[in-house]
């Protein structure tokens, strides 16, 4: 339970004639609401008309029958789920984007974060571009759609506009007649794409959306590939693919992606098993009883109990009802909102030493309050094991990890954190074991929140709020100080 947060979750569809196109984005959505739960958005593009709405909150709250039906039928979509890494969560930075150009319309789902954003950004307001949000999906929007006017096709613009984005992106643009769907050449964020029986595409961050629609997983985009889907079929552009090396994001195996998601042909769930029996390996540990955090902490801490015979239990109960964004009442202390959400189970934990499993461990901000409610559940001992390295550095490739300040890891050594956790022991994943976890050569990972070793060069500005302090509210410019609310 570590309180990190990933960027977004894109999708796309493509029909074989109109249908109910938003209600599939829809569901679809709902499978990738582990994404991002700031803000929802579909856009349904029926014969080169579209229609959109987007808001703050989970896609339950934001989509109802009214709403959806209002969408109405198309023979395309897409949509998004998304947690902000650059740009705040408000309403106006929800996702997708839609453009109207002068060759026509576009929308654009963005997953990742960009690491030259800043400076784009600034190029292009010096040229006199007008921006409406502070995400760097806009700046992607204002480079493609700069590449539009001078080419001849969309997919055109779009191959231009990689050569001047740097970072992670996993893109889906629509256009009045064409899906596409393209990857980074890094491939740093999922994106692969399926096939129903009514023949439908259907573009998604995880195959997990995939399945929740009933499509048939075909394969990952590869690195830097673009795929165009048009009424004429999928036409594949691999211009961009081995110009640089593959480094995917290991944060995605071991706690981002949903555990019965298929990711580069690899279960999840099993990638996190695996974790969990390398700690064995590492940390023999006499115990009677492996428990995980829920829920990503489950199944390495099942991977445990298999690879050390120590037997698994369920040491917590979670209230489904709580999402992220509950607020205890009357903002008593942080320790009453985590055992409103998590309640141990007593009779399996009293008078046991535990092995506690979690998913990682960041800033610290709840591990020692896990603790504390084993120990006062009666448990005689609690080692505490994390199935991710320990995190020393941000990661400015989609994820949540913005500043060493915040890293508990780069302040403290095992033994004072398992102190202030009140753990009896503290073990981390070896870092030379992330890059076994899918059974491969140990090649292909992104590792720099554990190692510092980044694939790019790191961004100028990093700071995810960067965008909001270009903006100065007008109630702060003397030049406006006269005038009323009304009409600023």
């Amino acid at each position: 339970m570590s309180e990190i947060h990933e960027e977004c979750g894109v999708l796309g569809i493509f029909a074989p004639g109109v249908q109910d196109v938003a209600s599939t984005a829809y569901y679809a959505l709902f499978a990738l609401q582990h994404r991002g739960q700031e803000s929802a958005g579909i856009v349904v593009n029926n014969d080169g008309v579209f229609r959109s709405y987007k808001d703050s909150g989970l896609v339950n709250d934001v989509f109802n029958a009214r709403r959806l039906e209002k969408l109405g039928e198309g023979n395309m979509a897409i949509g998004h789920v998304r947690y902000s890494t650059t740009g705040g969560g408000g309403r106006e930075n929800a996702q997708p984007i839609v453009v109207n150009h002068l060759k026509g319309n576009m929308a654009l789902a963005h997953n990742g974060n960009l690491v030259n954003s800043y400076e784009l950004r600034s190029e292009l307001e010096n040229e006199g571009s007008i921006f409406h949000t502070t995400t760097d999906t806009e700046v992607i929007s204002y480079i493609i759609t700069k590449e539009r006017v001078k080419t001849h096709s969309i997919e055109k613009a779009v191959q231009a506009a990689m050569d001047r984005l740097k970072g992670a992106y996993s893109l889906v643009v629509m256009s009045p007649s064409k899906l596409i769907a393209v990857r980074d050449p890094h491939g740093f964020r999922p994106l692969c794409y399926g096939v129903r029986e009514d023949g439908a595409y259907i573009i998604a961050s995880e195959s997990c959306a995939l399945d929740a629609v009933g499509a048939k997983l075909v394969r990952d985009i590869e690195p830097g590939e673009m795929l165009v889907f048009t009424k004429d079929g999928i036409t594949e552009d691999r211009t961009h693919c081995g110009k640089e090396k593959k480094t995917f994001c290991a944060f995605e195996f071991l706690y981002i992606a949903r555990p019965d998601s298929v990711i580069d042909g690899k279960s999840v769930h099993e990638a996190r098993k695996q974790a969990g029996a390398f700690l064995a390996q590492q940390y023999k540990i006499d115990a009677d009883i492996v428990v995980g955090v829920p829920d990503s902490g489950l199944d390495a801490a099942f991977g445990y109990a298999q690879a050390s015979g120590i037997p698994y239990g369920i040491g917590f109960i979670k209230n489904k009802y709580i999402g992220r964004t509950f607020i205890a009442p009357g903002q008593k202390a942080r320790e009453d909102k985590v055992r409103i959400k998590l309640n141990v189970l007593r009779s399996a934990i009293e008078g046991k030493r535990v092995i506690l499993v979690d998913d990682s461990i960041i800033r610290g901000t709840t591990c020692g309050r896990i603790v504390k409610l084993l120990r006062d559940a009666g448990a005689k001992e609690v080692h505490l094991l994390s199935s991710a390295p320990a995190f020393k550095n941000p990661c400015y490739y989609g994820t949540d990890i913005d500043s060493r300040e915040n890293l508990i890891a780069c302040h403290h050594t095992v033994e004072e954190i398992a102190k202030i956790f009140g753990a009896d022991s503290l073990g981390y994943l070896d870092l030379s074991k992330v890059s076994l976890l899918t059974g491969g050569d140990g090649s292909g990972f992104c590792t720099a929140c554990f190692d510092g070793n980044y694939p790019t060069e790191e961004p100028t500005m990093s700071d995810k709020s960067r965008f909001e302090r270009l903006e100065r509210p007008i109630s702060e410019n003397p030049k406006f100080q006269s005038q009323n609310e009304s009409e600023e």
